[in-house]
């Protein structure tokens, strides 16, 4: 029986040839994760935006949005360079297993306390910092793991199409979490969130992977550490591409951080209209990830990266002057545009120049600049909401990319270049 259900689900192109844009979806492997995702993300879209509105409904302080986020990565920033390690010694199938039962009991926690009338804010800050000590594992793991998807001239095209259900989720998972708030409270999404975490463990699960080849440990953990930063020290475009990750973490990625207070006081469009924000931002982030699956081996990809950061700084900043919905769902289906044109020309350039055996500690150096200085910047970006109120935070934060940008260019030049 189960072999039977993984040939079905695996098996869902029903026989027909996957155009050269769609390559990637081949590999059944791909096929079962890619589908697994698409389910979990949607129900990981509309927790984020339940429990972001549900923070805001408890407190009413832009501050404590930021403080949450905080609480959720922290722990990356912490941990991640060291679990990098962890993912290049065992089975990534098996870390994401982990990862994905861990966040389902998570889910599961919210959801119950929030039926039974009794969430608090300090649960959810703990909630978060629970979640972000198995994302400081998760990140690393799931980078890493496409190269045992596929094969290494895919490799491109299966990071864009993840990019493409992240997003797509980012669409659907929003507006789907703003309804169900809105008819039965946010214990309802949070419960739906649990239950959409077991279609990527089935996927894992029905995967053939040949058995994992445990390197041969000739060094401690920190010295392969060590191993990996002196790396990526020593590769200037790597770590250019680092830095600018973690630089753009810090000062422009949060900008999302404060939506729930635009929709709430300044648009003034509810909890309903959060979500069409949400899925704005969610729709030019699939354009980014489509446009980078059929186009992105034409192009060169420094070209495009450096494109990208010009259109972040267009877009946050359109996003502080607006005051009307139509407005600011251009400004962030931009910023969606934008960002995930960022991160995934960022993550291929890196996963392209590193050899495999270094692969998920350097990959660990990435998801700690991207999801480690995160939580930094919507903490910096909640306390100045709270004290210049939102849009001026946004206009600072867009500021903040223009100066980015232009030193990113000047200091790392080759990083434009690169193909």
């Amino acid at each position: 029986m189960r072999s039977f259900l993984a040939d079905r689900f695996a098996n869902l192109h029903l026989g027909w040839h996957w155009p050269e844009a769609l390559r990637a979806m081949r590999h059944r492997n791909f096929r079962l994760y890619f589908f697994g995702q698409l389910v979990s993300l949607i129900g990981s879209w509309m927790q984020t935006t339940a429990q972001q509105w549900l923070v805001y409904r408890l407190t009413g302080s832009q501050l404590s949005l930021g403080l949450v986020t905080f609480a959720g990565f922290i722990p990356v920033l912490l941990l991640s360079l060291f679990m990098g390690v962890v993912v290049d010694r065992v089975s990534r199938r098996r870390l994401l297993l982990l990862t994905q039962s861990w966040f389902l009991l998570l889910a599961l926690a919210l959801a119950v306390l929030t039926f039974l009338g009794i969430v608090q804010y300090r649960h959810i800050i703990v909630l978060a910092l629970l979640f972000g000590i198995g994302n400081a594992l998760d990140m690393p793991a799931r980078q890493a793991f496409n190269l045992d998807m596929v094969e290494h001239d895919d490799l491109f095209n299966a990071i864009a199409l993840n990019s493409s259900v992240f997003n797509g989720a980012r669409i659907i998972g929003p507006a789907i979490g703003g309804l169900v708030i809105a008819s039965w409270g946010e214990g309802t999404a949070f419960g739906l969130n649990a239950v959409s975490f077991l279609a990527v463990i089935a996927g894992l699960l029905m995967m053939s992977l040949p058995p994992f080849q445990r390197p041969a440990q000739r060094d401690t953990g920190l010295g392969d550490l060590k191993r990996g930063l002196a790396y990526l020290v020593g590769d200037r475009q790597v770590l250019g591409l680092v830095t600018m990750v973690a630089a753009f973490s810090l000062i422009g990625f949060p900008y999302a951080v404060l939506l729930p207070v635009f929709a709430q006081d300044v648009l003034r469009i509810g909890v309903e209209g959060y979500g069409i924000l949400l899925g704005a931002q969610g729709v030019g982030a699939l354009a980014a990830a489509l446009s980078l699956a059929i186009l992105g081996d034409r192009r060169p990809k420094g070209r495009l990266l450096w494109l990208s950061r010009w259109m972040l700084v267009a877009a946050v900043a359109l996003l502080g002057f607006s005051r009307t919905t139509a407005l600011s769902m251009l400004a962030l289906a931009l910023a969606g545009f934008a960002l995930i044109s960022q991160l995934a020309v960022t993550n291929t350039l890196i996963q392209l120049a590193v050899p495999d055996d270094l692969r998920g500690r350097v990959l660990s150096t990435y998801t700690w600049a991207l999801g480690g200085f995160w939580p930094l910047g919507a903490l910096l970006i909640g306390a100045l909401g709270s004290w210049l109120g939102a849009g001026n935070a946004v206009l600072l934060s867009a500021g903040g990319c223009l100066v980015l940008t232009v030193v990113g260019t000047v200091v790392f030049p080759g990083v434009r270049e690169l193909n």
